[in-house]
């Protein structure tokens, strides 16, 4: 499953070589398990950082990760809601339902959020987990209903909300049924305002698009992970558009909190902690 996240990733493979390379003792790595930091060029096996919370060892480089990695990592238990909800063809886009099936298949996952209630310690709460190793994250009618449906479940037994937040932005197989997406998980997220129950966005790479412009940044508290890229439009789209070169490390997380956006940055090993301190603080049973 991990090894998914970087299928759209440039890394270096080693081949099998030839047996006159394993006679001359060149070093003989199987293909697929392992690659290198995209930031530092540390090289590693997918399993050690598997077993390092997918950071990389020497710079703390956060990979992406899968959903139900994710949970594994982050609760100590998770009861898994609405299933049974998953992408329809609303507009018959050519092929979708064979793409549909594919990333299905490649991403063991059924759609690109995951929904259920956790629990951290002994404090319980409603979670979206989105999964960007599915169509990347995007948000169609399916990903809208699931997580709209779990904010109600939160507003109706006043259970705080966690998101963790992973999308290329809205899914345009389904035309304007993803873009009304938006306006419906919003409409919900404002109750939870007015019945002054807890909301909680993690944001992790990447965060763009429609899902940054509805319920990403409308929590009451926003965490981001280092280095997560958050944003509407893509920075070439934008500089095409304003004719300008934007600022180094624009659309970063570490850009967005010096401006006010985000509440704070949180390493991935830190971060169970750091939420279950946060649901202690807001007195969550």
């Amino acid at each position: 499953m991990f090894k998914e996240v970087f299928r759209k990733r440039k890394y270096l493979t080693l081949s099998a070589g030839s047996a006159a390379d394993r006679e001359n003792k060149i070093p003989f790595v199987p293909d697929g398990i392992w690659s290198k930091c995209p930031v530092c060029g540390e090289g590693y096996y997918f399993e050690d950082i598997e077993d390092n919370f997918c950071l990389c060892r020497k710079c703390g480089f956060h990979f992406r990760m899968g959903a139900r990695e994710r949970i594994k990592i982050t609760f100590d238990s998770f009861e898994e809601k609405f299933e049974e909800i998953k992408a329809k063809d609303p507009i018959s886009f050519p092929d979708y339902p064979k793409k549909i099936d594919v990333n299905r298949s490649s991403s063991s996952i059924d759609e690109a959020v995951i929904t259920g209630i956790a629990s951290i310690k002994e404090m319980t709460f409603c979670a979206c987990i989105m999964d960007s190793t599915f169509m990347m994250g995007s948000m169609g009618t399916a990903v809208g209903e699931k997580i709209a449906k779990t904010a109600e479940l939160a507003l109706k037994r006043r259970l705080p909300l966690i998101i963790f937040t992973a999308s290329g932005g809205a899914r345009m197989q389904e035309g304007i049924f993803s873009l009304m997406q938006m306006a419906k998980i919003s409409a919900v997220i404002s109750k939870l305002d007015e019945e002054r129950i807890l909301y909680i966005s993690v944001l992790t790479d990447p965060t763009m698009g429609g899902v940054t412009a509805s319920f990403a940044m409308q929590a009451d508290i926003i965490l981001s992970e280092p280095g997560a890229s958050i944003g509407f439009a893509g920075k070439r789209v934008i500089e095409k558009t304003i004719k300008e070169t934007l600022p180094p490390g624009f659309q970063k997380a570490e850009f967005l909190k010096e401006r006010g956006f985000i509440d704070e940055i949180i390493n991935r090993k830190n971060l169970k902690e750091y939420l279950y301190k946060l649901l202690l603080f807001h007195k969550v049973g």
